[in-house]
């Protein structure tokens, strides 16, 4: 058995991974927690329809396919935000990027 994911699948799970950060770029440490959760989730909704659309399909565009890449990506950027950015302090430092000091 062999997996074989087209590009455009790898650098939509890669831009999972980054989205917690991307989250964080434009959201401050004040922000709700259910609004950063909300935006990531609309995130990972456009990178999961976006990278269906980019992918290779023999059988055409499927929503179905999107909608589960969707989520697919919602679970990576929330495991990889707890998982890995969060705890080496990446997710804090870019919450501060664009806070000017008083």
């Amino acid at each position: 058995m062999s997996v074989d994911l087209g590009r455009a699948y790898w650098l939509g799970l890669l831009v999972s991974v980054v989205l917690p950060v991307l989250v964080g770029l434009v959201t401050t440490r004040v922000t709700n927690a259910g609004v950063k959760a909300t935006l990531l989730l609309a995130l990972s909704i456009i990178t999961g329809f976006v990278t269906e659309y980019a992918g290779p399909h023999d059988a055409g565009y499927s929503v179905g396919t999107a909608a589960v890449l969707a989520l697919v990506s919602f679970a990576t950027g929330v495991l990889s935000h707890f998982g890995f950015w969060k705890p080496v302090g990446v997710a804090g430092r870019a919450q501060d990027s664009f806070v000017k000091a008083a």
